[in-house]
């Protein structure tokens, strides 16, 4: 699996990863219980969705343009 997004968190993560599975990408999202183990720190950029290999590209250039239209 290949990191496709760096999320600024959990529920953005899944929000990207929905909208790749929608598209019929296989979606792994990362960082669930990260957030727990750093205390009072903002549970911010550990949250990441990744990819299978064969579906970077696509992936890739459904995200970026997900962030043009944020």
């Amino acid at each position: 699996m290949q990191l496709v997004y760096e999320a600024s968190d959990i529920l953005e993560a899944h929000i990207v990863a929905g909208m790749l599975r929608s598209r019929h990408l296989e979606v792994y999202v990362d960082g669930h219980y990260l957030h727990g183990a750093i205390g009072e720190m903002a549970p911010t950029g550990f949250a990441r969705v990744y990819v299978s290999e064969e579906d970077f590209a696509l992936a890739w250039q459904l995200v970026e343009d997900y962030k043009k239209a944020e």
